[in-house]
């Protein structure tokens, strides 16, 4: 099926994806009239297919392909899930999944990736953002399903498969061999970079990500009093909507409004406020251990193309409250929420049920956060998918009433030996030594203008 091969929806190594997700629930009781005619059409080609092609095809592939189809046909990340698929996701959530490592998503027939995963074979191995994998093993991509090739990637750890691979700037393809490792992200680091200025990284939003804060806050405040913290959400491509309301609420003031959601069913038209009965799952209050002096610390969030979802509403709640300023480059722009439904037999949809707005009311769907400071990756050349490059992707009504996003002009390609990853956190990190000039009120190297020692942030006396 012609619109099968040609979805363009994100999946986070094996099925995660990049989304918001609201908490699983049962598909509402409510049932529409159905179409008379149109299932007419679909009971004769159903029969047809039976009866005429040219091999037998089970009752169950042509049923589950036509769920499939009717899903994916709507936007880049509303999807059915095969009760593996279902399974994966699940467990995805907890930080721990099968596979390779990379987000990818589909054009022109080929996987392509959309980015690796810190730590991981993929990322070991060097694969970039933006790379088309033609071929699995021996076996060619063009004419699979994005789920199929998934499932091909993935296996037992420790078993190997090779990825043939196009890559912008290569005269030939790129053959490499990974072994699969099962995936553990932890989905926060941190460390001090300097006396007195904190650095903390979110890669991804999982369940626990929140209680993972707490711990690795706490520990940076043991080290010493801060005076100036670096949130960085770079290349995090989201997660659960909880964990971005909890990590928000973490820096704003209590009962500060985070992001709003608003569709058609009437409990998809939320509000969601820095309030443990938002954030906290079991009744459980994971940030009532949180140092006080995170509250009011000086705060930079870092940000680039791969920062997407629930990374952006932390980025937008902080940025429209006035906790912190954002620096890097435009983000992703993936505005919308997705709902997992359960259906029976362990399977269940992933359906695009709201649109979410910033504290001021914005929408950055197929826009994305604009960093107050402009800063520029020297190292990154790598032309990002954003959004807005996904086909079937969800407008943005208010487009035309706000700015259109600064995007890192198109640069040639480095040889592949000079495309190394950016060790995130290191002395060479030249956006998080922005960010760290930026704090200290010095001024900050950017294509923008350069910051005034005045504009920077001051931290509060302490007691």
């Amino acid at each position: 099926m012609q619109k099968l091969r040609n979805i363009g929806f994100i999946l986070l190594g094996a099925f995660a994806g990049v989304l918001v997700s609201l908490n699983f629930q049962a598909i509402a009781e409510r049932r529409p009239a159905l179409p008379i005619e149109e299932l007419r059409a679909f009971t004769e080609v159903f029969g047809a297919i039976k009866t005429n092609y040219v091999e037998p095809v089970e009752d169950k592939k042509l049923i589950t392909e036509a769920i499939n189809g009717m899903l994916t046909g709507l936007d880049p990340h509303s999807s059915y899930l095969d009760a593996e698929a279902f399974k994966e996701l699940q467990v995805g959530t907890q930080g721990q999944f099968g596979g390779l490592g990379i987000e990818v998503g589909m054009e022109d027939g080929f996987v392509k990736v959309i980015s690796p995963i810190e730590d991981t074979p993929a990322f070991r191995a060097g694969i970039k953002p933006g790379d088309l994998i033609i071929k699995l093993d021996d076996t060619p991509v063009k004419g699979m399903s994005l789920n199929d090739a998934v499932k091909r990637m993935r296996g037992k750890p420790n078993t190997q498969i090779t990825l043939t691979i196009s890559r912008k700037g290569e005269s030939a393809p790129l053959v490499v061999t990974l072994t699969r490792a099962v995936i553990r992200v932890q989905s926060v680091k941190s460390k001090v970079i300097e006396p007195g200025y904190g650095w903390i990284r979110v890669s991804q939003f999982q369940a626990a990500t929140a209680e993972n804060l707490v711990k690795h806050l706490d520990n940076l405040y043991k080290q010493g009093q801060l005076k100036g913290l670096v949130l960085d959400l770079r290349n995090d491509p989201g997660g659960l909507l909880h964990g971005a309301v909890a990590i928000s609420s973490a820096f704003l003031p209590p009962k500060a409004l985070v992001v709003s959601t608003d569709g058609r069913a009437e409990d998809s038209r939320k509000k969601f406020y820095a309030s443990p009965e938002d954030y906290a799952r079991r009744g459980d209050d994971v940030l009532r251990n949180l140092p006080a002096a995170v509250k009011s610390v000086p705060m930079v969030v870092l940000v680039n193309g791969g920062s997407a979802s629930a990374s952006e509403i932390v980025a937008g709640a902080l940025q429209d409250h006035k906790r912190a300023k954002v620096i890097g480059t435009q983000t992703f722009g993936k505005g919308s929420v997705q709902t997992i439904m359960p259906l029976g037999n362990n399977t269940a949809i992933k359906l695009t049920t709201a649109r979410y707005y910033t504290p001021s009311g914005r929408s950055i769907q197929a826009l994305g956060i604009t960093p107050d400071i402009m800063v520029e990756d020297p190292a990154d050349t790598v032309i990002r998918v954003r959004e807005a490059d996904l086909q079937r992707h969800l407008e943005n009504s208010m487009a035309k009433d706000q700015p259109a996003p600064r995007v890192k002009p198109a640069a040639p390609t480095p040889a592949p030996s000079e495309m190394k990853p950016t060790e995130m956190g290191s002395k060479d990190d030249f956006q998080l030594q922005q960010a760290l000039a930026f704090l200290k009120g010095e001024p900050v190297k950017s294509h923008s203008p350069t910051v005034a020692q005045s504009d920077a942030p001051k931290a509060k006396p302490t007691n």
